[in-house]
C-alpha cells in the first residue's frame, strides 16, 4: 500500500484506472477505511472515464495513528456539547481536510472531483469551501452541514453506536458488534446478506483496528463546529446524495446541506440508510458520473 508524508502525517491510498483521467477523491466516514468504499462503485466510476483515487483518513486505516493523544473522555465531551461548550480535539475536520488536499499535491493533481461519505462529505464540504483551487466538483453523501437542532439518531441507532463489543479483547466479538451496527444503520430497501458483512468486516478489522482512534475522530467532529456559513459560499457544482431512511443523520441533513449551497441538486434515494449498499453501487456511481462529467464541461478539463 503506498504512503505519502503530508502534514507530519502518513497517509495510506490507493489509484485505480488511467491517470490521464480526470481525478476522482473519495473521502469516507467516521471509523471507516479505504476499502470502505465498494469494488464495485469503484469499477463503475473507472468505467465512465475517472481516476479514483482512496486514502486512509489520519487515525484510520494504515495512515499514522494519533497514539501520543490518547483516549479522550467521551463522558465529558457529551457534556460539553450539551451545554454548548467548545470542545478541544488534538486535530479538526479542518485538518483532515489539509491532509486531503496534500495528497492531491503529492499526486500532482491540481484539481479533482471531491466526493465525501458521512463525515467524509464535511470533509468534502470544507475542501470545496476552503480549497476552491483544488476542487472540480463536490458530492456530499449521507452527510450534514453539523447545524445545531438538525434531527439526530434514531433510539435503535444511538444505541447500537454507544454500544460496545461484550470483550473487546475477543476479534469475532468485535467484528460480530460491527455487523449488528452495520446491520441497524443499514439500508432497509437494499440489505447485505449476514454473511457479506461478515467477510468485509473482518477484511476491516484485520486490516486495522483501533477504536479510540474512532473516538478522537468523533471528538473531530465535535470540535469542529457547523458549517453553514461556509456552505454558503461554496460555488462549484454540487450534488447532494442522502438516504430516505438513514437512521443515524436522517434525511432532513441532506435536504437542508442542499439548500446551504447554491444551486446544488439533491438526490433523495427511497429505501436508502447509512451505509452503501451493493444493490445502490451501479446507481450512485452513475448518479456522480454524470454529475462530475457535467462540471468538467462547465469548467473545462482538468490540467
Amino acid at each position: 500500500m503506498p504512503t505519502i508524508h503530508v502534514n507530519n502525517v502518513d497517509i495510506a491510498y490507493e489509484t485505480q484506472g488511467n491517470p490521464a483521467d480526470p481525478p476522482i477523491l473519495l473521502i469516507m466516514g467516521l471509523g471507516m477505511q479505504l476499502i470502505s468504499w465498494p469494488a464495485a462503485f469503484c469499477d463503475g466510476l473507472v468505467r465512465q472515464g475517472f481516476y479514483v483515487i482512496r486514502f486512509d483518513n489520519r487515525d484510520s486505516g494504515l495512515s499514522s495513528k494519533f497514539h501520543h493523544l490518547g483516549k479522550p473522555n467521551t463522558l465529558l465531551s457529551l457534556i460539553k456539547m450539551s451545554f454548548r461548550i467548545p470542545l478541544t480535539a488534538g486535530y479538526t475536520l479542518d485538518d483532515m481536510a489539509a491532509d486531503a488536499v496534500a495528497l492531491l499535491d503529492a499526486l500532482e493533481i491540481e484539481r479533482a472531483h471531491i466526493v465525501g461519505a458521512s463525515m467524509g462529505g464535511m470533509i468534502a464540504q470544507i475542501i470545496a469551501g476552503k480549497y476552491p483551487e483544488h476542487t472540480l466538483s463536490l458530492t456530499s453523501i449521507m452527510s450534514t452541514s453539523g447545524r445545531r437542532g438538525l434531527p439526530g439518531p434514531t433510539r435503535a441507532a444511538r444505541k447500537v453506536l454507544f454500544s460496545r463489543p461484550p470483550d473487546p479483547s475477543d476479534q469475532q466479538a468485535v467484528i460480530d458488534h460491527f455487523v449488528r451496527t452495520m446491520e441497524v444503520i443499514g439500508s432497509p430497501a437494499y440489505p447485505v446478506a449476514h454473511e457479506v458483512l461478515q467477510e468485509r468486516i473482518t477484511q476491516s478489522v484485520q486490516r486495522s483496528l483501533e477504536p479510540i482512534a474512532t473516538t478522537r475522530q468523533l471528538l473531530a467532529i465535535g470540535a469542529s463546529g457547523d458549517r453553514v456559513d461556509l456552505l454558503k459560499t461554496v460555488q462549484v457544482p454540487t450534488l447532494v446524495i442522502h438516504g430516505s431512511d438513514d437512521p443515524l443523520l436522517p434525511v432532513a441533513c441532506g435536504r437542508e446541506t442542499a439548500e446551504l449551497i447554491p444551486n446544488a441538486v439533491l438526490q433523495e434515494i427511497d429505501g436508502m440508510g447509512h451505509d452503501l449498499p451493493d444493490g445502490l453501487n451501479d446507481h450512485l456511481s452513475q448518479l456522480i458520473g454524470e454529475h462530475c462529467h457535467a462540471a468538467a464541461k462547465l469548467y473545462g478539463p482538468t490540467e
